[in-house]
C-alpha cells in the first residue's frame, strides 16, 4: 500500500484545537490505544494528523476541509460524554465521504441494539439467548416464556457497562429491582435474556468479503466462588484488583475438540454476513456443555488495545501489531457501502 496520510480520531475526555498532538496525553495507560495505533500508522510509513473530539463536530469538518486526509482512521467510542454517539460520529464519517476505518452506520445501529441483533441471528438460524426488552417508562413483568436464572442488561451499552453479579436474578423481586436499576440509574432501556450456562470465548473477525476468524480466546473464571455465576462482568473485565484477586485471565485456546474450533468459526462468520459487517468485529460466544454455541454479544470496533482481544489474537495467529493495523487500514478502501 502506498503511503497515506492518515487522520487519526479519538475521543477526547476535554476540549482540544486542531493540532494538538497528545503529546503527554500518550505517556499514560489510559491512552495506550490511541498511542499505539499511531505508533504503528508512524512504523507503517504513514503521515499521520491527530483530532481528539470532545463536544465539538465542527472541529471535524474544519479539518477534512484544512486538510483532506487519504482515509479517516477512526477509534471513536464516546461523544458529548455519551457513548451511544459513536455511531453519529460513524454517520457523519459517511456523509464526508472520506475512506475511513471500522464498521459502518447500519452496522453500529443494528449491533449497539441488543435486541435486534438477536432478531437479526435468530432470523439466520444462529442461536441466541431468548430474551425481552422493557424500556423506560413501561410497566415491568415476569416473561412467562423465560426460564430462569436471567440475566438484565442495558439493551444499549458496551464494554460490560451495567454488568454486574446483581444482574443475574431468579424471581420476579429481583428481576424488577435490576431492571429499574438500568432504567433510573443509567437511564437506559434494559434487555433481559436467558443466562447461558457455560465456557465463554472470544472470536475475532476481519473482512469484507473474504473473512478471516483469528484464533479463539477464553475468558477463564478462576477461583470465582462457586456460587457466583460466571459472567463477564464490568469489574471481571476491567478491575485489575478483582481479576487478580480471583485468578480470572482471558488466555488464547489450543484447538477444541470434535471440531468445535471449526464449528464456532463457521458461526462467526455466518454471523458476521447476517448483520453486514465490514471490516473488524468481535463476537462474544458460550459454549454450553453439550457443545451448543450461542453468540452472547456482537461488537464492531473492539478495542484496537494490543493487550486485548483481537491483538492477542492476531499475534497468536502471526500477524503483528503493526500488520494489523495496516490490514484494517487496507479495508477502508475496499468497503461495500
Amino acid at each position: 500500500m502506498r503511503k497515506l496520510k492518515v487522520l487519526l480520531i479519538f475521543d477526547s475526555p476535554f476540549s482540544v484545537k486542531r493540532g494538538y498532538r497528545f503529546e503527554e496525553e500518550f505517556k499514560d495507560n489510559d491512552w495506550a490505544t490511541e498511542k499505539s495505533v499511531f505508533d504503528a500508522l508512524i512504523a507503517n510509513g504513514h503521515k499521520v494528523n491527530l483530532l481528539g473530539l470532545h463536544d465539538d463536530i465542527n472541529l471535524l469538518f474544519q479539518e477534512v476541509r484544512a486538510d483532506k486526509p487519504d482515509v479517516i482512521f477512526n477509534l471513536v467510542e464516546v461523544f458529548n460524554r455519551r457513548t451511544h454517539f459513536d455511531k453519529n460520529v460513524v454517520g457523519i464519517l459517511e456523509l464526508l465521504g472520506f475512506p475511513y476505518t471500522g464498521a459502518s452506520l447500519t452496522s453500529f445501529v443494528i449491533c449497539g441494539n441488543k435486541a435486534l441483533n438477536k432478531k437479526i441471528l435468530n432470523f439466520h438460524k444462529i442461536k441466541v439467548s431468548h430474551f425481552y426488552t422493557f424500556y423506560r417508562k413501561h410497566r415491568i413483568w415476569q416473561p412467562k416464556k423465560l426460564n430462569t436464572p436471567l440475566i438484565v442488561k442495558p439493551l444499549r451499552e458496551e464494554a460490560s457497562r451495567g454488568i454486574s453479579q446483581a444482574s443475574i436474578v431468579d424471581s420476579y423481586d429481583s428481576l424488577v429491582d435490576r431492571v429499574k436499576f438500568i432504567h433510573n440509574n443509567m437511564n437506559r432501556d434494559a434487555i433481559v435474556e436467558e443466562y447461558i450456562d457455560g465456557r465463554e470465548f472470544y472470536v475475532s473477525v476481519f473482512g469484507n468479503k473474504k473473512i478471516h476468524v483469528l484464533p479463539i480466546r477464553e475468558m477463564k473464571f478462576g477461583e470465582l466462588p462457586e456460587d457466583e455465576p460466571r459472567i463477564a462482568t464490568y469489574k471481571a473485565k476491567w478491575d485489575l484488583e478483582y481479576r487478580f484477586k480471583w485468578g480470572i485471565k482471558n488466555v488464547n485456546v489450543c484447538r477444541l475438540s470434535n471440531g468445535l474450533t471449526e464449528r464456532i468459526g463457521d458461526v462467526c462468520k455466518r454471523a458476521y454476513k447476517a448483520l453486514d459487517i465490514h471490516s473488524y468485529a468481535r463476537f462474544d460466544i458460550r459454549v454450553t456443555a453439550d457443545s451448543k454455541i450461542f453468540i452472547i454479544e456482537s461488537n464492531v470496533n473492539p478495542s484496537l488495545d494490543i493487550e486485548d482481544e483481537l491483538g492477542q489474537s492476531a499475534e497468536h495467529a502471526g500477524i503483528p501489531y503493526n500488520k494489523l493495523i495496516q490490514v484494517i487500514l487496507g479495508l477502508a478502501f475496499k468497503r461495500v457501502n
